[in-house]
């Protein structure tokens, strides 16, 4: 499979090694252009390119950028594609998005909002790019780690699993996209290793208006 990564920060980088571990071809982009992609070690394999050139080559995309970047992202050309929504709300470095305070909103409803006429899948949010770098673990229960998607299409979920899978974790179909604020930052699911029994259980414990200190998932 050939995919397009928007965003080459840690989560883009860590998300095209496994990719190409896996045997997919990824193409990574950022919205400053290829030219400030150097640093990108050649030994991870993969291309660079446009933003543009990224969503020509990839049968599906991943994006990973900053949140409030979000209503830069091209409409028509991603029209048709599956989107694979790897962000994340962080006011002290988006600034503030009201509808996502005053829980209004979910990142990825605002996303599906602006990326009309894409089908997007919520997914590899909820991990650490250091933890997403390792792959796949096998976790104290002795089960592997589980990372939770959600998404309105069926095919493009089981797409994604697939993915999840092969990059050596478990994947736990966490609903709807509507369900996506399960797995947002700060809930009890985000970036905590669990295998599926936990993941299952820590994303029904969520509660909208209740977060996790700030934090707190990097101890």
């Amino acid at each position: 499979m050939q995919i397009g990564v928007i965003g080459a920060g840690f989560i883009g980088r860590a998300f095209a090694r496994q990719a190409i571990a896996a045997g997919h071809d990824v193409m990574i982009s950022n919205s400053r252009g290829p030219q400030t992609l150097s640093s990108i070690p050649p030994k991870i394999g993969a291309q660079i390119g446009t933003v543009h050139e990224a969503i020509g080559f990839g049968d599906i995309i991943l994006i990973a950028i900053p949140f409030h970047q979000y209503a830069n992202l091209p409409v028509e050309s991603l029209h048709d594609k599956i989107v694979l929504d790897a962000n994340n709300y962080y006011p002290d470095r988006d600034g503030a998005i009201p509808e996502l305070d005053e829980r209004r909103a979910t990142t990825s409803g605002l996303l599906a909002q602006h990326l009309t006429g894409s089908n997007l899948v919520k997914a590899f949010n909820a991990i650490l790019a250091t933890d997403l770098e390792k792959g796949g673990q096998t976790l104290p229960s002795g089960n592997r780690r589980a990372l939770p998607i959600a998404g309105d299409d069926e095919a493009a979920k089981e797409l994604v699993a697939r993915l999840v899978r092969q990059f050596g974790f478990e994947a736990v179909d966490a609903g709807s996209l509507a369900e996506s604020w399960r797995f947002e930052r700060a809930k009890p699911a985000y970036c905590i290793p669990f295998d599926r029994e936990g993941l299952r259980q820590a994303l029904d414990e969520a509660q909208p208006d209740i977060d996790m200190p700030e934090g707190s998932w990097r101890l």
